[in-house]
This record gives structure tokens, C-alpha cells and sequence, in this order.
């Protein structure tokens, strides 16, 4: 295939510089522009580190969601806060444009709960219908035949994908699904703020947007989408003292008893043919430095007899399998390529 022309949004973010260093290495995503306010005028080697020579002296450059940029590129990522990738969006698929949207703006079908978590009106309502939840090993056909990707969050990637199986099965009692997770620090974004300063994140761990976090919204819309009926959790985002990595502690009750031999059975047959996804056997347990720098994520499950619940476990790379790696995925699928390309 020939290279596509392809752009980054907001690259000089932790989401748009791990874009950039995925596609240096994509065989058909040839990076013709990156923007940022911030940064506007200096070449990526000035705030981007260990990027190819010649790709280090491409210049960032101001932007605005209008026809001028939409002529720039054909494929666009979209890797600026939530709420301001709609008007970008609603331009470039005016165009005629591919685009990966990074931000929340589009992961909900429904404006109502957008509001509802956002605290705003959704501001381009009109392209939800078109968007597609980005996590390919779920919604791989609809990828396939989409220009408007919706790239999930990483808590979602985390939770979404080993639970799903599980519910489509009908194993869980979906009154009591409970998660742990426990997130990098670089999941919160690139900015300043006083509890993601090093002094206060280091030797320090704390929960955070309990009981509503903003990510519940697209989470159980997919579990609700895969369980056939509606599905609500509670969610305890941690974060922990680390620059990336994510693992995600799932528990819910059986509804009949089951064993660890199952849970690896149902698992396997779902995933077990999955390039990125690895389902642990043993007594192996996701960790976040096997999957670090990586698209991959590690599932795992055990029965718990005594309480009757089963426990799933999830590790992933926040900025990878959780955020930037994995639209690169569902942008290659979206494009007619083999979804492994520039990830392995």
C-alpha cells in the first residue's frame, strides 16, 4: 500500500509524543505534521527524545480545526484534551478525513451520558453515530469500514477487555462486579499540577474520582453492550508511583459454580488467537513491566470457591495497549492493513 499522510494533534503530550514514536517505525504511516500551541516553531528533537534524525527535525506548528488542515494529511490523530477534539473531528470528516480521536469526545453513543460525565453538551453530537469504540479485539469488523475512531481509555482497555468474555458467557451476577485499578502517573497527562508533581506522587499512593470517574461512562457502555442488558460497577482508580503502566483487579460473584480450568478455557477461546493479547496459564499473574512499552495486555482469572466470585486480572501499558499503540491499531484496520503493522 502506498504511505498515507498523517498527522498528529496535540503531539507534545505524553499520548501524542507516544503516537510519535510508533510511527517512526510504521512502514505506512509517513508523519507529515504534528501540532502544538506550545511548542509552535521548534523541531520534535527540541521535547521529543530518541525519534530517527530526520524525523526529529520536523517543526511543530499551530493549528485550527479548519479545511487548511484537513488538506495537510489524510490521517489524522487527535491527541488533545476532551472536549476540544470534537471541532477538529467535525471539520476533518467533513473533509473526507480518517480520524483517531485519542480524546473522550466520541467513546459514548449517547450525548446524555457524555453530559452526565463531562459536566458539558456534547459538542458534535451528530458524528456519534459514525464512531467506533477502538478496541480491535471486540469490534474488529466495524473498524474495519470506519473513518471515526473512537480510542478507548486505559482503564477501559483494562477492565473492558478481560471482562467481556465473561459476560457474554453469563457467568456474572452483574450486581457485583467491583475494580481495582492502579494507574502510572503519566495516564493523568503531561501538566502541571500539585498531586502529579514528583515530591507528591513519590514514596505515595491514593485513590482518586471515586465513586464517578469520569471513564465510567464508556466502561459500561461496552460491558452493558456485551452482557446484553444494563451493567453498572464500582470503580476505584488508584494511582501509584510510577511513570506508565496500569494493572486492573476485577471481582464479581459466580452465578454457578465454576473452576480456575474454566476461567482459562473461556478466556483462551476468546483471546487465545489474539496477537496483543497474552492469557497467562499457571500460576502467572498480569505485572505492568512485561507488558511496558509494549500494545500487548495480560489477562488472567482464578475461582475463588469460598466467596463464590470470580477474580480477573489485567495488565497493560497506559500509553500503549491503553492509549496510543492501540489507535494505531485501529487505525491500520481501519485502512484495509494488518493490524500488527508498527507494533511488534
Amino acid at each position: 500500500m502506498q504511505s498515507v499522510r498523517t498527522a498528529v494533534v496535540g503531539a507534545s503530550g505524553y499520548s501524542g509524543q507516544e503516537l510519535l514514536h510508533y510511527l517512526a517505525r510504521h512502514p505506512v504511516f509517513h508523519l507529515v505534521l504534528v501540532t502544538s500551541r506550545q511548542h509552535a516553531g521548534e523541531p520534535l528533537s527540541k521535547s521529543v527524545s530518541g525519534l530517527p534524525r530526520e524525523l526529529g527535525r520536523l517543526a511543530f506548528v499551530e493549528s485550527a480545526p479548519d479545511f487548511a488542515l484537513a488538506e495537510q494529511a489524510d490521517l489524522f490523530f487527535l491527541a488533545v484534551p476532551h472536549g476540544t477534539a470534537a471541532p477538529y473531528a467535525a471539520v476533518l470528516r467533513e473533509a473526507g478525513k480518517t480520524v483517531v480521536d485519542l480524546s473522550a469526545d466520541f467513546r459514548t453513543t449517547n450525548p446524555a451520558v457524555y453530559k452526565d460525565f463531562y459536566g458539558h453538551d456534547h459538542p458534535a453530537p451528530a458524528l456519534l453515530p459514525e464512531a467506533v469504540y477502538g478496541i480491535p479485539e471486540i469490534h474488529r469488523d466495524r473498524l474495519r469500514s470506519t473513518k471515526l475512531v473512537a480510542a478507548p481509555g486505559c482503564y477501559p482497555t483494562s477492565i473492558i477487555l478481560p471482562l467481556v468474555p465473561f459476560l457474554k458467557a453469563g457467568w456474572l451476577d452483574l450486581d457485583s462486579i467491583v475494580v481495582a485499578s492502579l494507574s502510572g502517573v503519566s495516564g493523568a497527562g503531561r501538566k502541571l499540577e500539585m498531586r502529579l508533581l514528583f515530591g507528591e506522587v513519590s514514596d505515595n499512593m491514593y485513590s482518586y474520582s471515586v465513586p464517578k470517574h469520569r471513564h465510567l461512562g464508556e466502561i459500561e457502555q461496552e460491558l452493558s453492550l456485551a452482557a446484553g442488558k444494563k451493567v453498572t460497577i464500582t470503580f476505584v482508580p488508584h494511582l501509584v508511583p510510577i511513570h506508565r503502566g496500569m494493572i486492573s483487579t476485577i471481582t464479581a460473584r459466580l452465578m454457578a459454580p465454576k473452576t480456575d480450568a474454566d476461567a482459562q478455557a473461556l478466556l483462551t477461546e476468546a483471546y487465545g488467537n489474539e496477537p496483543f493479547v497474552e492469557v497467562l496459564e499457571g500460576s502467572a499473574l498480569p505485572e505492568a513491566r512485561q507488558v511496558a512499552h509494549s500494545n500487548r495486555i495480560q489477562v488472567a482469572a482464578r475461582v475463588d470457591p469460598r466467596t463464590n466470585r470470580l477474580l480477573i486480572f489485567s495488565s497493560i501499558d497506559n500509553l500503549g495497549k491503553g492509549n496510543a499503540s492501540q489507535a494505531i491499531q485501529a487505525a491500520n484496520l481501519a485502512f484495509g492493513l494488518d493490524e500488527r503493522l508498527g507494533l511488534e
